[in-house]
């Protein structure tokens, strides 16, 4: 009997600057476009870029979590910076999300 390992397709996106009301349906869009791939089974968002983060965008990655987990993907968010983590302790989504360091606590591929 042999052992098939597959690894998973890890789909990246990486929001630069901000993420807030001026482009969350923006990156809704670009995470929709990413979990509806058929061969994608982890979004990763990389926050490594977010400097800052308002409620919609709160909102967005809330939505994001919530169609991965509807579809059957992994979703993870990396390198959150320590003012962004704030953010997401005080509203207690750090309970909600998975977090890694960085990409290479990812599966290989």
């Amino acid at each position: 009997m042999q052992a098939v390992l597959e690894s998973p397709k890890i789909a990246f996106i990486r929001p630069q600057s901000s993420l807030n009301a001026a482009n969350a349906l923006e990156f809704e869009r670009d995470f929709t476009a990413a979990l509806t791939q058929n061969d994608i089974s982890m979004l990763v968002v990389d926050l490594a870029a977010v400097e800052s983060l308002d409620s919609a965008g709160l909102m967005a990655l809330v939505s994001a979590l919530k169609l991965a987990q509807s579809l059957g993907r992994r979703f993870r968010l990396c390198s959150v910076s320590p003012a962004i983590k704030i953010i997401f302790e005080l509203t207690q989504l750090d309970e909600v999300f998975e977090r890694i360091e960085g990409t290479a606590q990812l599966p290989a591929v």
